[in-house]
């Protein structure tokens, strides 16, 4: 499997035990397999890293958009990871999942509420490696300047402002 991860360095070795860990999916090395989407979040400066991936023989839980996978979120979030999986594959929650997760603690949205809220906006796949049995089979390939910035910059900004668009006014339905 070809797997994609922007940063600002050339990352060979990733570390796994690096980074937040209330992420989506908690602490681990995220990557996706979608090249484009890589160079549509990737800053001007960013360098795409290319690594390979054979999933075989390891624990791989693997979530669609839907109520398991809010649940699971909100839980990391709370610093409660307890999915046990060298790798977890699933979509990206969306810009508004810290306001969304906050609203429906409150109580303010239910959780079918919050749930049609991240479900607006594309989609995009993200993976993460949890374990170090998993990070063996990662093999870095290359990694590339962001020449692309300013192709996807516009693209990513349209993007950003229809979704906002449609959350307001999901919001106002659901008020």
């Amino acid at each position: 499997m070809r797997l994609y991860h922007t940063g600002k360095i050339e990352i060979q070795n990733p570390d796994i035990r690096y980074g937040r860990l209330n992420a989506d999916f908690g602490q681990g090395f995220y990557l996706t397999p979608d090249l484009e989407f890589s160079y549509r979040w990737a800053g001007k400066d960013s360098v795409i890293n290319v690594y390979e991936m054979n999933l075989d023989g390891l624990k791989l839980h693997e979530f669609k958009r839907d109520a398991e996978w809010l649940n699971y979120i909100f839980s990391n979030r709370r610093l409660k990871d307890t999915l046990d999986a060298d790798v977890i594959i699933g979509p990206i929650a969306n810009d508004t999942i810290y306001d969304t997760l906050g609203i429906l603690s409150s109580g303010y949205l239910s959780q079918e509420e919050a749930l049609r809220l991240l479900m607006i906006g594309p989609q995009y796949i993200q993976l993460v490696i949890k374990t170090d049995k998993a990070r063996e089979r990662l093999r870095w390939i290359e990694s590339k300047a962001n020449l692309m910035y300013e192709k996807y910059a516009e693209d990513l900004k349209k993007e950003q402002e229809e979704y906002q668009k449609l959350f307001a006014e999901e919001m106002e339905r659901l008020t």
